[in-house]
């Protein structure tokens, strides 16, 4: 198979480095406004080892917060904990806890980023194999009642890194995500991230190309050497009739990787961005010259002329 346009196309490479230090953690006293009976309980001190043996994927315990079967993170969390395990990818588990970070404001959007991934898959795919830096994470949620939910993900090189909380898991890569909240505070929203160059998934692409019912497009025309990436953007209209031609499509999970077809130019690569009026977006890839040529991350497709065509004229020239 050829992996290695597929992936680059999917991930758009390139990681943080990992975080070295320990950072102070925040204070824990509650909000303005906020009586001390109504304030959540402080964290619970972060573990002093990972103690799963793999990259991401491990909890210290499962939560009995309800909807944790169908969300990373149900509900509001009011805090989150971040504990930082740098390591190496390639002797991955037990690594030591370097740092932390305690969230407030910025609690309830990386809760939103989170519970909004598709869950349910646990295989990864295709991964490259590149050697390097890699950072566990731990993050307890905090409720305004007092209840706790722990996720476990992991930033690395291939982003091939599975997200836990115990009881339903998620293989769409967040690294990066947490290295973002766990350096600067406040979480950067999945809507605010460009388009063109982040990978982005939303609940129910495991069951839908295009789940939902999206209310604008952005059509990025990759650039295969890796440069700056062109884009067009439209509507409600053009976004829901783009979308049910992409259902319509006959899926299958992906497997994220596609074998190039024999002759065909590998020049255009497009990534279609679905947006909505809540939520993080989602994005397709369209690669004519592939086989399958369409894929979410979690479904792929054989596109067909019409697709193809379609997906050309709406492309930046």
């Amino acid at each position: 198979m050829f992996i290695g346009a597929a992936l680059v196309a999917l991930t758009a490479c390139g990681t943080a480095e990992p975080p070295t230090r320990a950072i102070p953690q925040t204070p824990s006293a509650g909000s303005p406004g906020t009586s001390t009976a109504a304030a959540p309980s402080a964290p619970k001190s972060c573990p002093g080892q990972w103690g799963g043996d793999g990259i991401g994927g491990w909890v210290p315990a499962a939560s009995d917060v309800a909807g944790a079967a169908e969300s990373l993170v149900p509900g509001s969390p009011v805090e989150a904990l971040i504990c930082a395990y740098p390591g190496d990818n390639t002797n991955p588990g037990g690594e030591r806890l370097a740092g932390t970070r305690t969230l407030k404001d910025g609690a309830g959007q990386l809760a939103r980023d989170l519970g909004y991934l598709p869950v349910g898959s646990t295989d990864s795919g295709a991964c490259t194999a590149m050697g390097g830096p890699m950072t566990n994470y731990l993050i307890r949620f905090g409720y305004a009642d007092g209840r706790s939910l722990w996720v476990g993900s992991a930033e690395e090189v291939n982003h091939c890194a599975m997200t836990t909380n115990g009881t339903a898991g998620s293989s769409t890569y967040v690294g990066d995500r947490i290295t973002d909240a766990y350096r600067k505070g406040p979480a950067t929203s999945a809507r605010e991230k460009d388009p063109c160059r982040t990978w982005m998934a939303r609940r129910g692409q495991n069951a839908r190309m295009v789940p939902d019912e999206p209310t604008s497009l952005v059509v990025c025309r990759l650039d295969p050497q890796g440069g700056q990436a062109s884009r067009t953007e439209y509507g409600t209209d053009v976004a829901r009739q783009l979308a049910t031609t992409l259902n319509a499509l006959d899926t299958r999970p992906s497997d994220n990787s596609c074998r190039q077809t024999e002759g065909a130019d590998p020049g255009v690569i497009l990534r279609l961005v679905f947006g909505y009026a809540d939520g993080p977006p989602t994005a397709v890839m369209v690669q004519a010259f592939c086989t399958p040529s369409v894929n979410n991350g979690l479904l792929q497709a054989d596109g067909d002329d019409r697709l193809h065509q379609e997906a050309t004229r709406l492309a930046p020239r």
